[in-house]
């Protein structure tokens, strides 16, 4: 066996070797893999668009441990694909590393941080406060007992984020509703626990929670599907979810990885480096799913004033505060 083959599989390896002589786009999945119904499936379904609207194909690889990440982004870089897009913001401190070994390759990073951004690579993050204040006015509205949860996956400021923008939307439609927010662990397999996530679920209703938010990759799927099973609502995230619980999940807070995966592709080898890229409603990075699953949950009422809220804050009327900006929330205590 290699030392590839060692760090990554022998499946991984025919991935990063298929079409090495073409520059290919690469897409490395974060942990929880490319099915997850949530973040890593978005940036999945972009790449297929991709696929399906120019003829070409991409390369591939679902991670198994930390460890592959570097692994992952040097052989791809090695074998000629470019751009290599990576999903998920653990992969900005192995980027960093590599970036510089393989200057006439283009990186793409979407989730993550680097301060001093290498020439070669972009950074793409997204206003989840923003999108998640519109599915917290929502939730509130929807709301009987006037308590929501809120069920995160890895305890990092990214899942704050969304977290505070959820309970300042809630606020501000019922000052006085209250956000349970729990997380369902510190290291990266809080992303793949249904089961813990089910159990968080539980513990929320018994705290009369009847509407809970879900960011929390594939964990999610248990707090939905506990939901439902409970008879409350539940908020999907990074992709529509609405279609997994009809008539239970409220909403689905829309986080477009996938335009983001999609627009790196369409752009190749030219896409601009060097820059960090932030979309947010005005951009429609961000926003709320309506469809035949949920439009019988929202009435006429509750869009208006979530999209009076939406064209607040695009405007600047209204600002969502981040929980980035100062390691806290004022509308919720962590």
């Amino acid at each position: 066996m290699t030392l590839m083959q060692k760090f990554l599989g022998a499946s991984a390896v025919l991935a990063l070797s298929a079409g090495a002589a073409a520059a290919e786009p690469a897409l490395i999945f974060d942990l929880g893999g490319k099915f997850d119904k949530s973040f890593n499936e978005a940036a999945f379904n972009g790449a297929q668009r991709w696929a399906e609207e120019t003829g070409g194909t991409f390369r591939e690889i679902e991670l198994t441990s930390e460890a592959q990440r570097e692994q992952a982004l040097r052989r791809f870089a090695e074998s000629g694909a470019n751009p290599v897009i990576t999903t998920g913001f653990a992969f900005a401190t192995p980027i960093e590393a590599v970036a510089p070994d393989y200057p006439d390759t283009k990186f793409v990073n979407i989730d993550g941080f680097i301060a001093d951004i290498p020439a070669n690579v972009r950074m793409i993050s997204f206003s989840e406060h923003e999108g998640s204040y519109l599915v917290g006015m929502l939730a509130a509205e929807a709301s009987e007992s006037g308590t929501l949860g809120f069920i995160g996956g890895m305890d990092i400021p990214l899942i704050r984020h969304f977290a505070c923008g959820y309970a300042q939307g809630a606020k501000a439609v019922n000052p006085d509703v209250q956000v349970i927010a729990n997380f369902t662990g510190t290291t990266p397999a809080a992303w793949n626990d249904p089961v813990k996530g089910s159990e968080l679920t539980k513990a929320q209703i018994s705290q009369g929670a009847d509407v809970v938010y879900a960011a929390a990759g594939g964990t999610g799927v248990g707090v939905l599907q506990t939901a439902a099973d409970e008879g409350i609502y539940s908020v999907g995230v990074d992709s529509n979810q609405n279609h997994l619980h009809p008539g239970s999940v409220l909403t689905s807070m829309l986080k477009r990885v996938d335009v983001a995966v999609y627009d790196s592709m369409m752009a190749g080898a030219d896409i601009e480096t060097g820059v960090a890229v932030v979309l947010g409603l005005a951009e429609d990075g961000v926003g709320y799913a309506v469809d035949e699953n949920n439009e019988s949950l929202l009435s006429e009422d509750m869009i208006a004033s979530v999209e009076d809220a939406k064209s607040k804050i695009i405007s600047g009327e209204l600002e969502v505060a981040s929980y980035y900006a100062t390691d806290s929330c004022p509308a919720l205590d962590f």
